[in-house]
């Protein structure tokens, strides 16, 4: 059994893109954030044109991202999953960077991440940034960078923890699914059985309970509700 888990706004308490585009990009990342919304892009390019707008040096982006909170009950989660042998992979369509860089304030770092990868280059002294997208898929629903479907694509147990509109297509593809905000309602909508949750604390009790039943009787979870 292998444990995938979506970061922002699921181990991260922030979304960690938004709010470093927030700081460092202007007001322009919200119009481009709107397209996505409104469907005429795909969240791959959404993120690539929004990335580009970043006016920062790293040490700033550093600074930054030293200020962003993990969910609490993250570290017990992942103490539970390697005494049971649990392999845990983080699985974004964010920015690895920032994840690797808030996991490891954290005392964090060693996870395997699959998230778009940034890059930066320097012209005249100043920084500027790009994604590579390493997971796309032609036809991804999300039209994702990191198609997370790609990512969990095998025959093994799967257990999967998301909470937003990336996490979507991957939901009806695993064994398992802990769900919170968006993702809980687009289960209830596809009658996708899930988990639910509201953080890493209130999960911790529900993965130790049910993991048995999932063991014994793969892709036949029933569904459990909880407010």
């Amino acid at each position: 059994m292998r444990v995938f888990c979506d970061f922002d706004g699921t181990i991260s308490i922030e979304d960690a893109t938004d709010m470093v585009l927030s700081r460092f990009a202007g007001p322009e990342w919200e119009d481009i954030e709107r397209l996505w919304k409104q469907g005429l892009i795909g969240s791959g390019e959404c993120m690539r044109r929004q990335i580009a707008l970043i006016q920062a040096s790293r040490g700033e982006l550093d600074r930054f991202l030293d200020t962003l909170a993990i969910d609490p009950g993250f570290e017990a989660f992942l103490s539970f999953c390697r005494r049971g042998d649990l392999p845990v992979t983080i699985v974004s369509d964010g920015v690895d960077y920032f994840i690797r860089r808030i996991l490891a304030r954290h005392g964090m770092d060693g996870l395997p991440i699959i998230a778009n990868v940034l890059t930066c280059s320097v012209s005249q002294g100043r920084e500027s940034y790009s994604l590579f997208p390493p997971f796309t898929a032609i036809g991804c629903v999300s039209g994702a960078g990191v198609c997370k479907c790609r990512v969990v694509d095998s025959h093994g147990l799967q257990v999967y923890i998301g909470d937003g509109r990336s996490d979507f297509c991957v939901s009806d593809k695993v064994d398992l699914v802990f769900a919170k905000a968006k993702l809980v309602d687009y289960c209830e909508e596809n009658g996708i059985p899930y988990v639910g949750f509201n953080d890493f604390s209130d999960l911790l009790p529900k993965m130790e309970a049910v993991l048995p039943s999932v063991e014994r009787r793969s892709r036949t979870l029933p569904q459990v509700k909880t407010a």
